[in-house]
């Protein structure tokens, strides 16, 4: 008998999966069998979405929200939906785009209207991706041009930090020394040691 299975990812740990989860209750899957990853869908390393692969079989039927949600580009979507659908056998349905549901039109023609919408959706979420990279690019070029700084502000050394490293280069002081009394990090002490030196 098949099973009903959802995939839920979301960017980043600090986004919501509601909305996604609200859809696979909706579409009544079981929440046992709802594999949530929380990552970029820029590479495919993700653990629950490879555990969920393994468990899916012939004839099961798996819920996403959008196509996406397989990944961002373009190939990686159009291969892993030639693995669910051709290699292990699944039904997969697209919960906000009906013309992706691999249970309707199982002839010749809904397969092929299935395979077509699928590479203009994936096309389009490829597109997106890089439009968003573009634009987040420019909008830091941007920043920087009105002098917004970027990362952590730089820290001030304090009064006869250059003294305390001259002693430490000649080794009258150690490395745990100048450390405590500089309050920097010893990756950021070799680094401005680097900076003075140039």
């Amino acid at each position: 008998m098949s099973k009903i299975y959802g995939y839920v990812r979301v960017s980043s740990i600090d986004q919501n999966e509601d909305r996604q989860m609200k859809a696979m209750a909706d579409a009544g899957v079981p929440l046992k069998n709802i594999f949530i990853d929380k990552q970029s869908g820029k590479d495919f390393d993700r653990p629950q979405y490879i555990k969920m692969v393994r468990r899916l079989r012939k004839n099961d039927i798996l819920f996403v929200l959008s196509i996406d949600r397989l990944g961002r580009n373009y190939e990686e979507i159009q291969r892993q939906w030639r693995i669910l659908t051709k290699e292990v056998g699944v039904d997969i349905c697209v919960i906000d785009m009906p013309l992706l549901d691999t249970r309707n039109g199982k002839d010749l023609m809904g397969t092929f209207i299935a395979d077509l919408v699928l590479q203009i959706l994936s096309f389009v979420a490829q597109t997106e991706r890089e439009n968003i990279k573009k634009r987040q690019a420019q909008g830091i070029a941007a920043a920087k041009a009105r002098g917004v700084k970027f990362g952590r502000p730089r820290k001030e050394l304090g009064e006869g930090f250059e003294e305390l490293l001259r002693e430490w280069k000649n080794g009258e002081i150690t490395t745990k020394t100048i450390v405590e009394y500089s309050n920097l990090s010893e990756a950021t002490l070799y680094r401005r040691a680097r900076e003075c030196d140039k």
